[in-house]
């Protein structure tokens, strides 16, 4: 349970019932029924948008000033080796 805040009261049973009961009896205060909770539901989807084919994780080691190079290119720069790689592909030279 978090930390509560100096002079913090809490509600007893009672009173905590007492509020239940006065909130349910509310018309415009009633829970949301499970079919609500599904409209509720963001809409938006966050982050990057899914691919068509994920590319799989790579792990690979390399010379440190090579990395160093290709990372000094800038943002982007896994996507430029992936570029440069399947150039040499497409020259038979991998």
């Amino acid at each position: 349970m978090p930390k509560l805040k100096a002079g913090h009261i809490s509600p007893t049973p009672e009173e905590d019932a007492a509020i239940t009961a006065a909130a349910m009896a509310d018309p415009d205060a009633q829970p949301f029924t499970d079919e609500e909770w599904a409209q509720a539901l963001p809409t938006v989807r966050r982050g990057r948008p899914p691919v068509a084919i994920k590319r799989p994780m790579l792990s690979m080691r390399t010379d440190p000033d090579v990395l160093a190079y290709l990372r000094a290119s800038g943002p982007g720069w896994q996507t430029r080796v992936n570029r440069l790689l399947r150039e040499a592909m497409a020259h038979g030279r991998v």
